[in-house]
């Protein structure tokens, strides 16, 4: 039998912290006489209940360092009960929404999908919309610390190839754990106050701010408005771009850069490919719209690359014309949604490593049906990848195509047209955030989907976020057997 008893300690701790940090909007709509406070000191004081009896209840269970499964269980278990939490205001208070509807809404949040089915945001109390911001955050630098740490070491997708190489600094190994930890959390809290203080800097107003500011650093999309980014300025277009790219890169760069190593962030093969496709995108996309529509230069280069830019990297802003794209545009789009970022960062997707070593595999099978007996193993940037990671690679984007397949037909069994549901799937798996769709085109959100398509997308988003078989490796008897 698995001990869960230090798995149930660490998440009754989160959730203590969580409650905690549920004080902050409730002071803000005291402030402003706003009755939600009220709805957000219930849900702190039910939060904190929680998370308190957990914790005293299995603090006779620490000792040793957790083992492989029950790292997956931890990690399952944060992005699957914690948010059932963080959704409590979405129900109690404003704006009133259904248990099923305020947990998509909190668990979009935690896993920085960014997918909403509250619509008029401005109108939101503002403790509500910081929130929002705050559950990004708090998803993405736990995604941080997940990505870096857990994931190698669980070998999901062929992440075990980072287990050396992401800790490796000209050969010298990183520090601790903990001081790997204390170096990311620097990193990510100055990084949020210099996105916040260029936003303020460039015209948004102070909410508006923060939470942009929140939603960026963590690639999670949550916004203030209904419009998204659509009626500001063009200078925050583009520095929103830049802080969206340096988001979605590895963190474990960012902890070497912090460490006086710089080398290995120039030289990353994974973030200069991804740097490379997203420009290509871009172009290609900007030359479209030139060419089809007659639309000047730079709207049509700022249009596609601020809603190109964000798809790729999971974080789900949107401006301009982007929702009633259709033919080549959204093929484009689609295609860059499935592809994601990098791995090692809070984007999600299949991401740029695996896809690299995708292609890479690819080319070995065709040059080996000329060469059959040579020998020809598959290299990243330099290194040989082993066997072990290049199956756990093709299983993971296999699961990936089928899960998008499958969750696709079941959402059309509950009522959903085939475009809305595709795009529905595709969204949620791939953390992206921004809808298609008949069911998106009214208010550009996702409430207009039944309870049990709301369902299958919020499992999708966990799925997601978790690479796929840290959850589906759960089903498998041995799993719970020693």
């Amino acid at each position: 039998m698995i001990d869960l008893r230090p798995v149930a300690y660490v998440i009754g701790r989160i959730l203590i912290v969580l409650a905690i940090l549920m004080v902050a909007p409730a002071i803000i709509d005291w402030r402003g006489n706003d009755p939600n406070a009220a709805a957000f000191a219930q849900s702190a004081i039910i939060t904190g209940v929680v998370g308190m009896t957990l914790s005293l209840a299995t603090a006779n269970g620490l000792g040793a360092a957790l083992d492989v499964r029950q790292a997956y269980l931890l990690t399952v278990g944060i992005w699957a009960f914690v948010p059932a939490f963080g959704a409590l205001p979405f129900w109690l208070g404003a704006p009133g929404l259904p248990p099923v509807y305020a947990y998509f809404e909190g668990v979009s949040g935690i896993t920085t999908t960014g997918a909403s089915v509250i619509t008029g945001l401005p109108d939101l109390p503002q403790g509500l919309n910081l929130w929002r911001g705050m559950m990004n955050w708090l998803g993405g630098l736990g995604i941080a610390f997940i990505a870096m740490i857990f994931l190698p070491i669980m070998r999901v997708g062929g992440m075990q190839f980072f287990r050396t190489e992401g800790f490796d600094t000209f050969g010298k190994a990183l520090p601790r754990a903990t001081d790997i930890a204390r170096q990311l959390l620097i990193f990510y809290c100055t990084l949020t106050v210099i996105i916040i203080a260029t936003y303020s800097a460039l015209g948004m107003n102070e909410l508006d701010a923060v939470v942009h500011g929140m939603s960026t650093i963590s690639t999670g999309g949550f916004s203030t408005r209904d419009t998204s980014f659509s009626n500001y300025s063009p200078a925050i277009h583009y520095a929103a771009t830049v802080f969206i790219l340096i988001s979605s890169l590895p963190y474990i760069r960012y902890v070497q850069l912090m460490s006086g190593a710089s080398g290995p962030l120039w030289r990353d093969a994974q973030a200069r490919a991804y740097l490379r496709w997203v420009l290509t995108a871009v172009l290609l996309l900007a030359g479209w719209q030139i060419w089809s529509t007659g639309m000047r230069v730079e709207p049509a280069f700022r249009e596609s690359l601020f809603n190109l830019v964000p798809i790729m990297s999971s974080t789900g802003y949107g401006m301009g014309s982007f929702g009633s794209w259709d033919g080549v545009m959204l093929v484009i789009a689609l295609t860059l949604g499935i592809v994601g970022a990098c791995s090692g960062s809070s984007a999600s997707g299949l991401t740029v490593f695996r896809v690299q070593i995708a292609m890479s595999v690819l080319r070995r099978q065709i040059r080996q049906i000329t060469s059959p007996s040579a020998v020809d193993p598959v290299k990243y940037d330099g290194r040989t990848v082993e066997e072990d990671v290049i199956n756990a690679l093709i299983m993971f984007i296999s699961g990936f195509i089928v899960i998008l397949g499958v969750l696709s037909v079941g959402m059309t069994l509950t009522g959903v047209d085939i475009e809305s549901a595709l795009f529905g799937v595709w969204t949620t798996l791939g953390n992206v955030g921004y809808g298609f769709g008949p069911l998106v085109a009214r208010t550009g959100s996702f409430i207009d989907y039944p309870e049990g398509a709301i369902l299958i997308m919020t499992f999708a988003m966990i799925l997601g976020r978790l690479g796929l078989m840290a959850i589906l490796v759960l089903l498998l008897p041995k799993f719970w057997r020693r």
